[in-house]
């Protein structure tokens, strides 16, 4: 009995956290990055690998053309980008929603 704890205990313990819980909404960052700023999608090395969905994001995101300076506001740049990220359908590390208004950490 107490060996099955012991392994249950284990298991979970090396389960990944959810993007959700590893998200500092104070300073709005995921593994030392922003989650802000001018970003640019690349298709190799990204600093972030992000998933779009529709529901339950981690990262409400709102596109936006000047002043990216807000939880969630993106500007989409092609270089000198404050975040580089890589759009995935499997394992990413961020779960992200498109927005029109309301960006931010839900």
């Amino acid at each position: 009995m107490r060996t099955g704890l012991i392994v249950a205990a284990m298991v979970l313990l090396s389960l990944p956290l959810s993007a959700a819980s590893r998200v500092d909404k104070s300073a709005c960052t995921l593994n030392g990055k922003r989650l802000f700023g001018k970003v640019q999608v690349v298709t190799s090395f990204p600093d972030l690998k992000v998933q779009v969905v529709t529901s339950f994001p981690d990262l409400k995101v709102q596109v936006v053309t000047s002043f990216p300076d807000r939880c969630g506001k993106w500007q989409f740049v092609t270089s000198f980008p404050d975040l580089k990220i890589q759009y995935v359908t499997s394992f990413p590390d961020l779960k992200i929603q498109m927005v029109t208004s309301f960006p931010g950490v839900p």
